[in-house]
C-alpha cells in the first residue's frame, strides 16, 4: 500500500505541473515495503496489484513522448490585383473660331457681289454694264434681268416662298441700265421735285439696279407693290425673315435712313451672297456701310 500511495502521489504531482522527466524517474524506483508473509491471503494483494497496474498504466501514458505540436497551415492571402490608374485624357486645345474675312471681295469693283454703291460711292465706271446678265424666269411686271448668280438665287427664293408659305412673289424691277436710270430719276424730279427724287431714287451711276444685283419684289397679286405697306403683307414679312437664307439683304431698312440716305423700301432686295448675308444676319448688322466700316451716306456731296 505504501508503494500505491507513493504512485498516487506521483500521479497527483504530475497533474500539478512537475517536469515530466523527474516524474518518470520516480516511477523506475523500486517500491519499498514488506512483502506479504506466506500463508496470508493473497486476494486482497491481487486486487491491490490490479489497481496498481491500472494506475501505473495511466501514469506511464502521461510519460509518453508528447506529439510534436502541429505546424499551423498558413492560408495564403489572396493576391491583390492592382487596378492601373487611368491616364488623364488630355484636354484638346480648342481651335480658334475663324473670323469672317471682310476683305475677301472688293467693295469698290462694280463686278463684285459685295460692291457698295451709295450717295458717296458712285459706280466706276458710272455707265458700268454687267457681262453676265440673264433673263430671270419668275413672275414679273417688267421683264427682269439679273446677273447669273443672283438670278439663280431669286428663283430658289420664290420657289421656297411658295413651298413653305404658299406665297406667290413677283419681280417689279431688276437690272436697269445707266440710260434707263436717267429716265427714272428725271421722271421723279418732274413729278415730285428734286428733294423727293434724291430721297427715293438713285441718281444715274449710283444705283444698285445698274449692278444687276438688285430686285424690287412684290406680291404677284400687285397688292402694296412699291409701297411701304408691303412690309405688312405676308409676302413682305416672309421676305424680311427669310431673304438672308438665299443671299439677299433688305438694303434700305426703316431705321437706317441716316446711314443709307434712302427712305424705307421693304421691296428692295440686294444680292450679296449667302456667306455675307449669313454673317450680317448672325451679327445683327443691317447695312453694308456699317458692316464694312464705310461712312454713312445720307446725301450727295
Amino acid at each position: 500500500m505504501a508503494g500505491f500511495r507513493n504512485l498516487a502521489r506521483v500521479s497527483s504531482t504530475a497533474r500539478g505541473g512537475q517536469p515530466r522527466g523527474r516524474l518518470c524517474e520516480s516511477y523506475a524506483r523500486p517500491v519499498r515495503g514488506p512483502l506479504p508473509s506466506p500463508g496470508r491471503r493473497t486476494a486482497p494483494l491481487a486486487t491491490l496489484g490490479a489497481g496498481f497496474a491500472a494506475v501505473l498504466a495511466l501514469v506511464l501514458a502521461g510519460c509518453a513522448p508528447a506529439s510534436a505540436p502541429a505546424t499551423p497551415t498558413m492560408t495564403p492571402a489572396p493576391s491583390v490585383t492592382e487596378t492601373p490608374t487611368p491616364s488623364p485624357t488630355p484636354t484638346p486645345t480648342p481651335s480658334p473660331t475663324p473670323t469672317f474675312d471682310r476683305a475677301a471681295l472688293s467693295v469698290d469693283d462694280p463686278a463684285s457681289i459685295w460692291v457698295v454703291a451709295d450717295k458717296l460711292r458712285p459706280l466706276n465706271p458710272v455707265d458700268y454694264v454687267p457681262v453676265d446678265l440673264v433673263d430671270v424666269p419668275v413672275a414679273h411686271t417688267n421683264d427682269p434681268q439679273l446677273r447669273q448668280e443672283p438670278s439663280d438665287a431669286v428663283v430658289a427664293m420664290f420657289q421656297a416662298a411658295q413651298a413653305e408659305a404658299g406665297l406667290a412673289l413677283a419681280s417689279n424691277s431688276a437690272y436697269r441700265s445707266y440710260d434707263t436710270q436717267v429716265r427714272v430719276y428725271q421722271r421723279d424730279i418732274d413729278n415730285s421735285g428734286q428733294e423727293f427724287a434724291d430721297a427715293n431714287t438713285a441718281r444715274p451711276g449710283y444705283s444698285e439696279h445698274q449692278t444687276g444685283l438688285a430686285m424690287d419684289i412684290g406680291a404677284e397679286s400687285g397688292h402694296c407693290s412699291l409701297d411701304p405697306c408691303f412690309a405688312d403683307t405676308p409676302e413682305g414679312q416672309w421676305l424680311a425673315v427669310n431673304a438672308w437664307r438665299f443671299g439677299f439683304l433688305l438694303r434700305y431698312p426703316a431705321d437706317k435712313v441716316p446711314v443709307t440716305g434712302y427712305t424705307f423700301e421693304p421691296w428692295h432686295y440686294r444680292y450679296i451672297g449667302v456667306a455675307l448675308s449669313t454673317e450680317m444676319h448672325d451679327t445683327g448688322v443691317s447695312t453694308l456701310e456699317e458692316f464694312f466700316g464705310l461712312p454713312a451716306a445720307p446725301g450727295y456731296p
